[in-house]
């Protein structure tokens, strides 16, 4: 017998340190080499590791929500035979603090890793959580992302629809008063989130622009061309031509592009438009990036946003996908509202919300008529760019949208 330490490696792109997200095994499992052992979180992305041997745990380096630096030692197994001569230099003691059971999870959903994954199984933290969650086996659920990978559709494919209906009706409980609280510690990447939102809101001063705009000889365009589209071809969503919409505008507001390096005190303006979309995910809030946008047509443009997003929504984005956006479009789809004022992402300077499309009765021409009305909430670092410059983009932005043939003019 022989103990391997596995210190944590590098990560890329100058991290120092990355946060334990999931530990998928606890002291005292076997595992086998390349079986997920955790997920670390860096300021980027959520990146899954796995054992480079095959043995058992016999030490993790802290409890989730914990801050390892890389280099640091992550885990120890004990091996049956020698550790690989790759990795001998990185065998160390593990600190003695750091000989920490992880806490268990619920034993009636969760079994050792030896019982329950007779072979390696990929997917990510939330996904885990959401099969424990249902007392679902996910060794048993069979994978349709990259190598095998579990996905959320997956899951949901593997659990059924008739499930919830399986279940025994609840009666309503009377109604009893609640003095429960529930402390939930900020880790992973809802810490992330945290510290970001709190920095762009305490370090920009944020210059909020609300614009309506109306949507009817776009959207009659949108419904022309879906009709021309084969059956089970994908549909252009509304977002796609406001993608396109915005190439065209920041080749005017060049100053809307950019990225403030705060280190050296410089403004970068930037030629490309990497394209970022706010998405939502079980996880969290994501912003994976449509790089080059202003290279794409209207059909490889809809096809990248679909792409992207659903990575980011199935955690198989990479860390590049999800970092690099010159700036932001956030939506809030059906529960767009009214208005927003949406956060910056820094270091980017300016942010375009997309609130609920509605029909809405409108005087034209001296006529009331019904149209199809959409507001667009902008916010914008007043330091880089002045009121009347946001203004006059979103305003060429309306313009565009409301006269769609102008989005395809050279």
């Amino acid at each position: 017998m022989s103990e391997y330490t596995f210190k944590l490696p590098d990560l890329g792109e100058g991290t120092v340190e990355a946060e334990i997200a999931e530990w998928m095994v606890k002291v005292g499992d076997r595992v086998a080499e390349e079986d997920p052992i955790c997920a670390m979180l860096t300021d980027k992305a959520a990146v899954e590791l796995t054992a480079p041997v095959s043995g058992r745990v016999v030490a993790v380096a802290g409890v989730e929500g914990d801050m390892v630096t890389v280099g640091a030692p992550l885990i120890v197994f004990e091996t049956d035979a020698a550790a690989p001569s790759a990795h001998a230099a990185a065998q160390t003691e593990m600190p003695a603090a750091a000989q920490t059971e992880t806490p268990a999870a619920t034993p009636a959903t969760v079994a050792p890793a030896s019982a329950t994954r007779p072979g390696k199984v990929m997917t990510s933290p939330s996904i885990r959580a959401h099969a424990r969650a249902a007392g679902i086996d996910l060794a048993r659920v069979p994978g349709s992302g990259p190598r095998g990978r579990i996905l959320k559709s997956d899951l949901e494919a593997f659990a059924g629809p008739d499930d919830a209906a399986a279940l025994p009706a609840a009666r309503a409980p009377a109604p009893q008063k609640r003095s429960v609280t529930t402390e939930i510690k900020v880790i992973g990447l809802r810490r992330k989130i945290a510290e970001r939102m709190a920095a762009a809101a305490s370090e920009i001063p944020h210059f909020s622009y609300v614009e309506e705009v109306d949507m009817t000889a776009l959207e009659a365009l949108r419904a022309h061309l879906n009709a021309q589209k084969a059956p089970g071809q994908d549909k252009l969503t509304p977002l796609a031509f406001l993608g396109l919409a915005m190439v065209r505008v920041l080749r005017d507001f060049p100053q809307c592009n950019a990225h403030y390096d705060k280190e050296r005190n410089v403004l970068i303006r930037h030629a490309a438009v990497h394209l970022g979309i706010a998405t939502q995910t079980a996880d969290g809030l994501k912003v994976p990036v449509v790089r080059h946008a202003e290279a794409l047509a209207l059909d490889e443009l809809a096809a990248e946003i679909r792409r992207i997003t659903a990575a980011a929504r199935d955690n198989t984005a990479s860390r590049e996908e999800l970092s690099g956006s010159t700036i932001t479009i956030t939506s809030l789809g059906k529960l767009g509202g009214i208005a927003s004022t949406p956060i910056i992402n820094q270091p980017e300077v300016g942010i375009i919300g997309v609130n609920k499309m509605v029909e809405r009765p409108m005087v034209i021409s001296g006529r009331v008529e019904v149209r199809t009305m959409m507001n667009l909430s902008s916010s914008f670092d007043h330091r880089f760019v002045d009121g009347y410059d946001g203004a006059a983009m979103v305003q060429a932005l309306k313009e565009l949208l409301e006269q769609p043939a102008l989005i395809f003019m050279p």
